[in-house]
């Protein structure tokens, strides 16, 4: 998987793969490597949404003094 391929050509690639997978008439093995490849988009749509939740971490105030703040995930 590239790590070129933009958030939103591989969210169409997830879909069209659910798609493909509730339709129910794929082959098992033909299934799992679909499977595969639809888990491997998502990680990466996961990780590119990560990426812009650290890069919008700095905000402004309303001041408009600029305030960081990590994502609430990485303060647990």
């Amino acid at each position: 998987m590239s790590e070129e391929l933009s958030f939103e050509k591989a969210m169409e690639n997830l879909e069209k793969i659910v798609q493909r997978l509730e339709e129910g008439d794929v082959p098992l093995e033909e299934a799992i490597e679909i499977y595969k490849e639809g888990m491997g988009l998502s990680k990466l749509c996961h990780e590119k949404i990560r990426k812009v939740e650290s890069e919008l971490a700095t905000v402004l105030t309303e001041e408009g003094e600029v305030e960081f703040t990590l994502p609430k995930e990485a303060k647990e």
